[in-house]
């Protein structure tokens, strides 16, 4: 009993502590209440003063800056003003300006019809005039024309003709004489000797007995050599000698070898004629390459496919006018090299397209064309350079020139071709020759002789002084010249002589 009543107590005091600590603790919840609210309200008194004072600061500089914009505005305004007065003002000057222009323009426009009115009646007089000129004189005006040049020709002619000749002389004098210097230094570098070759190879023999051998049995034995050799036996009446004709060199070098190793032997019959004739031309394959290695290395041009070097050599065994082709084609590299030497110009270059010059006879006994047409085909083939094609194809004139190299390519294969010896003429082409700058000459009007002379290197025009003056002289010497150039070929140069003389005949009775 007394332990429940003691718990009951203990509980009863545990009860009355924790409402004793309740309110106690209620009470000062209630009095920190207060304090945070009476803190609130201080706060928010504070930020209500200070919001009214950042307020009214801010109204402060919203009216600054409403004031700044209204002044800027007005003072945009007023500049705008201005402008507009400005623009206004030079509106007006332009639109005066613009008016002034216009009635200048009307009065150009009506001074211009003027002027042209007054050209077009100033025209229809001239008209007149010459109409009545025409009239009276009888003689167009074209006509009139003419006969005033005539008139005037007539009076100045001495003048001009002193004045041509003075002119002509000084620059003739001068190309001449660079001309003469670097073609004498040149040839006087470059001096050869060349013999003129032939198109019939002869062969002696050690007795005539040897003819008949080589002819056989049924002419069998010569057949044979002809059909593989492709040139022509002829066995005449010549005591111990037999002669191949045939225009293609190599092929009477192969029946040459070939008759030479049969005659020797002494053995003539088809096997050996065929054994002879493919040894034949084994050694001249052999030769002729060596021919074209030999060449391009004494001229120091090491640039230059095999092939095209085997064609160098070919022409070892061609001939054009009774010249060597090969022995020409080095002559005119030398010539070449030497002038572009003088001139300052591509050595290189010339030498080489003068040794190329006349590459295309190598072939052109079994290619269609002409030796130049095949000679760019195959340069091209062998990848030669186009400035050196050029320099080839010019050197008869059928391309005009455009490089220095092409001029000296063509003057050295003219100096080549022209000097004495070098090459040799037909007695039926030398007489063509003559005849024909004869014919050219005496077509001509006013002329009364001609003579070619000089083996056709001149021609002396002799014509009637009554019809000829001295004008008209110089006037036809170029007129021959020039028709001489169109219509013939010949190498080196032709001058023409025109030849006038005053006589004076009289009569004593």
């Amino acid at each position: 009993m007394t332990i429940i009543v003691a718990a009951i107590i203990a509980a009863a005091s545990l009860v009355g502590g924790g409402a004793a600590g309740y309110a106690v603790r209620k009470s000062m919840v209630n009095r920190k209440k207060g304090n945070a609210e009476a803190r609130v309200e201080k706060i928010l008194s504070d930020a209500k003063n200070k919001g009214k004072e950042i307020l009214l600061a801010a109204k402060d500089e919203a009216l600054k800056v409403v004031d700044t914009a209204k002044r800027e505005e007005k003072e945009r305004r007023d500049k705008l003003i201005g402008l507009e007065e400005n623009l206004s003002t030079r509106e007006k000057n332009f639109d005066q300006r613009l008016n002034q222009l216009e009635n200048k323009q009307k009065q150009l426009e009506g001074e211009r019809n003027s002027i042209q009115k007054t050209k077009q009646e100033l025209g229809e007089i001239r008209k007149k005039q010459i109409a009545t000129l025409e009239k009276v004189a009888k003689l167009t005006q074209d006509k009139a024309k003419d006969v005033l040049l005539e008139m005037v020709e007539k009076d100045m002619k001495d003048d001009i003709l002193a004045r041509m000749n003075k002119l002509k002389k000084i620059g003739q004098e001068e190309a001449d004489k660079k001309a003469q210097e670097i073609i004498a230094i040149t040839i006087d570098r470059m001096a050869a000797s060349q013999a003129a070759e032939s198109t019939t190879t002869t062969i002696s023999l050690p007795s005539d007995e040897m003819k008949g051998r080589i002819i056989g049995r049924e002419g069998r034995n010569i057949k044979r050599i002809e059909e593989m050799t492709g040139a022509e036996i002829i066995v005449d009446d010549t005591p111990q000698a037999i002669v191949i004709s045939g225009f293609s060199p190599v092929r009477r070098q192969i029946a040459k070898r070939a008759l030479e190793s049969l005659i020797a032997d002494g053995r003539i019959h088809p096997t050996k004629i065929e054994e002879a004739i493919n040894k034949a031309k084994q050694e001249l394959g052999k030769e002729i390459k060596e021919a074209g290695e030999e060449t391009v290395f004494d001229l120091g041009i090491a640039d230059l496919e095999p092939k095209l070097v085997q064609l160098i050599g070919r022409l070892k065994f061609r001939t054009s006018f009774g010249q060597n082709v090969l022995l020409h084609s080095i002559e005119v590299a030398n010539f070449a090299a030497l002038i572009a030497e003088e001139l300052g110009a591509n050595v290189s270059l010339a030498k080489k397209a003068g040794l190329l010059h006349d590459i295309g006879k190598a072939v052109d006994h079994d290619v269609e064309g002409t030796h130049i047409e095949i000679g760019k085909t195959i340069m091209k083939k062998f990848g030669v350079s186009e400035d050196v094609i050029h320099a080839m194809e010019c050197h008869h004139g059928d391309f005009e020139p455009q490089s220095v190299e092409a001029f000296i390519v063509k003057a050295a294969d003219g100096i080549s071709g022209a000097r004495p010896g070098a090459r040799k003429d037909t007695f039926e082409k030398y007489i063509k020759r003559l005849e024909d700058l004869e014919n050219i000459a005496n077509n001509m009007e006013g002329v009364e002789k001609t003579y070619a002379i000089q083996a056709g290197r001149e021609i002396r025009v002799f014509v009637t002084p009554e019809k000829i003056d001295d004008l008209e002289a110089v006037k036809l010497a170029k007129k021959i010249a020039e028709q001489v150039e169109d219509e013939l070929k010949y190498p080196g140069e032709i001058k023409v002589n025109v030849i006038r003389e005053t006589r004076a005949i009289e009569y004593a009775r």
